[in-house]
């Protein structure tokens, strides 16, 4: 590249380019186009309101130790589940443990604590079982 010249010109021969065709006399095209209509509001802006939307809840949500909210799937309400905790063979095991460890006085925690036990979840309009956590 040459600095002290001029930088060189494309030309339409040059650079293989063609000029667009025009159509061929009496060439309509199949559907005859319109541009979209834009809609220009008069006057001030209209207010936007903004407003929370609910979160998604599904029929068959995952229940843990904790009260959830669902659907239910027997009144179809959107509530938060009902807890009732109940003992299982492990909570009875972790006591028999206690028991036999000469820990007497302390068998009776694995039925004081939720964290022992089952968590059943039912429905409180309804009381329809709608699922069990397993700790």
């Amino acid at each position: 590249m040459d600095k002290n010249g001029p930088p060189p010109t494309y030309s339409s021969a040059q650079s293989g380019w063609t000029q667009p065709q025009q159509p061929p006399p009496g060439w309509t095209p199949a559907q005859n186009y319109q541009p979209a209509q834009t809609y220009q509001p008069s006057g001030p802006a209209p207010a936007v309101i903004i407003t929370a939307q609910p979160t998604h809840v599904h029929y068959n949500a995952p229940v843990g130790p904790v009260s959830s909210r669902v659907i239910c799937p027997s009144c179809r309400a959107d509530v938060h589940t009902k807890l009732q905790h109940e003992p299982t063979t492990q909570t009875h095991l972790m006591a028999l443990c206690l028991f036999c460890f000469l820990c007497w006085p302390c068998v009776c925690l694995p039925y004081c604590m939720d964290s022992c036990q089952n968590a059943n979840h039912y429905c409180p309009n309804c009381n329809a079982f709608i699922g069990t956590y397993q700790s």
